[in-house]
């Protein structure tokens, strides 16, 4: 059975103030977005000045202020909160919002952020073994009575985390990264969801290398749920695409696989990327998302996958 197209938005809440956020989130559920997706960091690379909420309190508060929607982040960078409390706290949100906390989990990148809020910047192989081992203790949390752990990084001793979720097993996890021998293992042997950020053009390669990773841990790569991290350009007229894709150059690296169009465009260009395998679409608008570019992807490309 094939499955059914989500579309949700990327939202990085740079310059945007609560009240701004509360309304997006609630235009975006009103309008049947499947969900919201915020970023962990503590400022926006190259614009320090700007605001900029932390994600978690500001999922609790999107989670409080709405019914519907699903709300995440892409992604919660693992070094910058111990993962058994990071556990606890998003089992708190999955209580808060009633079942609809998506996790987005990541291994974290920023240097200059770590060494301005003072934690450490180790080496991408470090960080990504201490991503594994959060993986695995944040999964023993939601569902062992009481979690132990012992590794090289983290340690924890029959720690309790109640209540459980809402969501059984534990809300979906979603892993974003194409790293062949390190992040696509993980991605088969903890995720949910994939989100993949490869490209257009080497997707096809990366989604074969994950379907081996699946096999060898005996897993059906049909029970991940595969996302793009899409930029999208819509306008009414292709006239009004042109004009809006010239101001989109700068967003790099977004724009050398992102979309453009009309909706009925839009739509051709999205059953080409269903057809490889991709069903949510996590969409990052190149005009950033104003009322009217959420409402007319809404009415007129969405109804297309209903």
């Amino acid at each position: 059975m094939s499955k059914k197209a989500q579309f949700a938005l990327f939202s990085p809440q740079a310059g945007q103030s609560w009240h701004q956020l509360e309304e997006r989130a609630h235009r975006c559920e009103k309008l049947g977005y499947h969900s919201i997706w915020l970023v962990d960091h503590m400022w926006t690379r190259g614009m320090p000045d700007l605001d900029h909420h932390e994600c978690l309190a500001l999922m609790a508060g999107l989670a409080a202020k709405t019914e519907k929607i699903r709300i995440g982040t892409l992604v919660i960078c693992n070094s910058y909160r111990n993962p058994a409390l990071l556990a606890k706290t998003l089992a708190t949100i999955d209580h808060i919002s009633n079942g609809r906390l998506e996790i987005g989990y990541g291994a974290g990148w920023m240097d200059e952020e770590y060494k301005a809020y003072g934690y450490q910047f180790p080496s991408m192989g470090t960080r990504l073994k201490m991503f594994e081992e959060g993986l695995h203790i944040m999964k023993a949390m939601f569902t062992e009575k009481r979690a132990t752990f012992k590794g090289r990084h983290y340690s924890i001793e029959a720690a309790s985390c109640n209540p459980k979720p809402v969501q059984q097993p534990h809300p979906p996890i979603t892993i974003g990264g194409s790293g062949e021998k390190v992040m696509l293992k993980l991605v088969a042997r903890f995720a949910d969801r994939w989100n993949c950020p490869a490209g257009y053009e080497s997707f096809e390669h990366k989604f074969n290398v994950l379907k081996q990773h699946c096999k060898d841990v005996g897993r059906d790569v049909n029970t991940i749920d595969v996302s793009e991290q899409l930029l999208v350009c819509i306008g009414k007229t292709e006239e009004e695409v042109e004009q809006k894709w010239k101001m989109a150059q700068m967003l790099k690296p977004f724009i050398t696989t992102g979309i453009k169009g009309t909706p009925r465009q839009l739509v051709d260009e999205l059953r080409k990327r269903m057809a490889m395998g991709i069903t949510t679409f996590t969409i990052f608008f190149s005009d950033f998302a104003p009322p009217p570019t959420l409402e007319l992807f809404a009415s007129e490309v969405m109804p297309a996958f209903a």
